[in-house]
């Protein structure tokens, strides 16, 4: 039997049937990054300047925790700086607390799972964030607690709605819980803090692939995203190669006067790749000064 290639839903990231998962620890972005997903999968749109939508598709937000008001002005703000607009309401549904006059669905119940059931018809994507409030499992770590989600996921998947789970990073900094919620998905993403990250500049991160099923080369190369803010108060996503996020940090240390050992300390650079960085600049004409050995000005100004 033959059977035809997968469509994509938000390419190349997410295809139809497929099921992702982004996680990490507490408040680095993972709801501003899966309203931004919803968003473009909902309007036929782009998200990170990388990922594109062929055409709009109906999304179904689960939202776990966050007030109605709060999600509300996020996905506002997205909206009113993106190059897309969602021209139909039904595209993108939510759920969300405030909204209930009971508790929110445990979906790893079946009174959970049926409870959502009536607002699938016609969907393509469910985001549910995140999975600590709204897949009250026994144990985190435990198995066979995870098995009665997993079988939902599953049947989503072969009524051809994919799935983008936010889930939170336990403190080994993988995934919390059993690792075989990996075992189904397609697709696991990462978010982590850049080492040079400031309090001030809200949601910023890098995207890393922990699972890429079907990706290669440079579709699941790791890229920094930075949410910023206009003037009117719209969000627009900037972003670069991690690659490149990494060695303007150390062009900036190197030119302060840091020792390449320092450097390396402070970036986790590998110091060859320091040192290579180094040799380039000096090649471009930029001046810097002999720093190898002694206490780098960095750390200095810390000290002081």
């Amino acid at each position: 039997k033959e059977y035809p290639p997968r469509d994509m839903l938000l390419a190349p990231v997410m295809a139809v049937q497929s099921l992702n998962m982004v996680f990490a620890q507490r408040g680095i972005g993972k709801t501003y990054f899966s309203l931004s997903v919803a968003y473009a999968v909902a309007s036929g749109g782009a998200v990170f300047g990388r990922w594109f939508a062929p055409s709009p598709a109906r999304v179904l937000y689960i939202d776990g925790e966050m007030p109605a008001v709060t999600l509300q002005h996020r996905l506002q703000s997205i909206a009113a700086g993106a190059e897309s607009d969602i021209h139909d309401p039904d595209l993108l549904r939510i759920i969300t607390p405030d909204e209930q006059d009971e508790a929110m669905p445990n979906l790893a119940t079946k009174e959970g799972q049926e409870a959502v059931e009536p607002f699938l018809e016609g969907v393509k994507l469910v985001v549910v964030d995140n999975l600590a409030t709204l897949a009250r499992t026994g144990k985190a770590n435990d198995e066979d607690s995870w098995l009665p989600v997993q079988e939902w996921l599953l049947s989503l998947r072969r009524r051809g709605i994919s799935v983008l789970l936010v889930h939170h990073a336990g403190k080994n900094g993988t995934q919390r819980g059993t690792g075989a919620k990996e075992d189904i998905l397609d697709t696991v993403l990462e978010l982590k803090r850049p080492n040079d990250y400031r309090a001030d500049e809200g949601a910023r991160f890098e995207v890393h692939f922990s699972k890429a099923r079907g990706l290669t080369g440079d579709d699941c190369e790791p890229f920094e995203a930075q949410l910023s803010l206009d003037d009117a108060g719209n969000f627009a996503w900037l972003t670069r190669r991690v690659e490149d996020a990494e060695e303007e940090r150390v062009k900036e240390l190197l030119r302060e006067g840091n020792s390449e050992r320092d450097v390396a300390e402070e970036t986790g650079v590998n110091k060859s790749r320091v040192h290579r960085i180094r040799e380039k600049m000096i090649r471009e004409g930029e001046k810097l000064s002999d720093s190898k050995g002694g206490a780098s000005t960095h750390k200095k100004k810390f000290e002081s």
